[in-house]
């Protein structure tokens, strides 16, 4: 199995400026976005300290679609979040949201696999964008859910019957979830 390829590296100067260490040239957190839509893993360190910014350029990234009205995150959703930081919930919500997205990804995957539009020229770069913005809004967590092992979470038969199966799993997450709160 071949190894993953190696992120793009970006460093942030002192003066806040981002760096591509691949072409040698500054870039911008909209720059940022575009590798990742574009399938790339980026990772942003502090040149001085070494610390991994990633995660905070990602968050901002984020913060700016959404106060741009680019609203992808329901108002429940982000109140559930911030919830999250301060119960004890807080340890299993990383693994509930990367196997929703999970179950997202495949799920629109299939359905992308079974539409007209697969025989379409320029269709499998349509998929990858669509498999890095998952990815992006995954926080690149995924491979780290520890719930269910593949063969349990994936669906039996194709058709009708993948959609009753993602519901199933997501109530007994949502159960796992309440159970863990009290």
């Amino acid at each position: 199995m071949a190894d993953a390829p190696k992120p793009l590296l970006i460093k942030r100067y002192a003066s806040r400026r981002l760096y591509n260490t691949e072409t040698s040239d500054y870039v911008t957190l909209e720059d940022i976005s575009g590798f990742i839509r574009d399938g790339r893993e980026v990772q942003i360190i502090d040149l001085k300290s070494g610390d991994d910014l990633t995660r905070q350029y990602l968050l901002q990234i984020v913060a700016d679609h959404e106060s741009r009205g680019e609203n992808v995150l329901p108002l429940g959703v982000l109140t559930d979040l911030v919830r999250s930081y301060t119960t004890q919930a807080q340890s299993v919500v990383p693994q509930f949201l990367t196997a929703s997205f999970q179950m997202l990804r495949e799920g629109q995957n299939k359905m992308l696999e079974m539409s007209p539009m697969a025989k379409m020229p320029g269709f499998e770069a349509l998929k990858a964008q669509q498999d890095a913005f998952m990815k992006a809004m995954s926080g690149g967590m995924a491979g780290q859910w520890s719930g269910p092992d593949q063969e349990e979470a994936k669906p039996e038969s194709d058709g009708g019957e993948d959609l009753e199966a993602i519901k199933k799993q997501l109530a007994a997450l949502q159960d796992k979830l309440s159970k863990m709160d009290k």
